[in-house]
């Protein structure tokens, strides 16, 4: 049985978070960043490529909830690649998306559009899927699709980073020669699997610090490189500065040195960035 637009009005509200009258692979400064592309790609169960096919407009008084100058769309697309999904999911799928208005107040066109989807299944109906944020409908570039694939083999590989929820304990000792010292800092991810960071001064060196993704703090791997998932793991969820709670075992000159220490790891992992709203 064919479900009908009126079948889909409450079940999917999402944005597009840029009109582009092409898909052209071009450098877009507000376009989704790579934590943008994390906070979106990583919850959903389902992340697809898709070709639009067909667009109807919803009747404003049927668009429950619609923002300030956007219009709804029920939108039928056809699946280019299926990229992650823990059940089948049919060639064909159904739903509805929240686009802003152009510049100059036009409906944007959408037709033939290629686009990235973060989804999840409606239970009990077929080929008809929900959006899993107002801005989980991304047009699609070669850039993004590489981007989300490496994330998520990533975030599938065994000793993959667990999203981290705090600070546990932190402690500084002192080297054998002056000026040299070991801080550990030990994090609370939401798996409870064990990450630490290490920061190791040496005499006349810049201090060094490795993560370590277990218990054997020596198979600590270096700082992770921008814009992977160990990255994003770390520089978008430490918090700014180590808090006091940490530092309850340690005191004086060592508290300070693992305070100065924790702002060496912050600033070289640099800034979370987000264009989302």
């Amino acid at each position: 049985m064919r479900l009908t637009l009126p079948t889909l009005l409450f079940f999917s509200l999402a944005l597009l978070p840029h009109d582009r009258a092409t898909s052209q692979d071009v450098p877009d400064l507000s376009g989704p960043t790579y934590a943008d592309l994390a906070d979106i790609v990583l919850p959903a169960p389902i992340v697809a490529r898709a070709t639009i096919d067909r667009v109807r407009r919803v009747d404003e008084e049927r668009a429950i909830g619609l923002a300030p100058g956007h219009v709804r769309f029920y939108i039928e697309a056809d699946l280019v690649s299926l990229i992650r999904s823990s059940q089948s999911v049919p060639g064909r799928v159904r739903y509805l998306v929240d686009v802003p208005l152009t510049a100059d107040g036009r409906r944007p066109r959408l037709d033939d559009r290629e686009v990235l989807l973060m989804a999840a299944p409606v239970a009990g109906r077929a080929g008809e899927i929900q959006l899993t944020s107002p801005d989980a409908q991304i047009d699609w570039t070669e850039t993004y699709e590489a981007t989300i694939r490496q994330m998520l083999t990533e975030a599938n590989s065994p000793d993959a980073p667990g999203v981290v929820t705090g600070i546990g304990s932190a402690f500084n000792v002192a080297g054998s020669l002056p000026g040299e010292s070991e801080t550990q800092i030990f994090l609370a991810t939401s798996e409870g699997r064990p990450v630490s960071l290490s920061i190791l001064r040496r005499f006349n060196q810049r201090p060094r610090w490795n993560v370590a993704l277990g218990e054997i703090v020596d198979r600590a791997t270096p700082p992770p490189e921008r814009d992977t998932l160990l990255w994003y793991r770390l520089a978008c969820f430490l918090p700014d500065r180590l808090p006091a709670s940490s530092l309850q075992a340690t005191a004086g000159g060592e508290a300070d040195t693992a305070r100065e220490d924790y702002r060496l790891v912050i600033s070289d992992l640099g800034q979370c960035q987000r264009n989302r709203s």
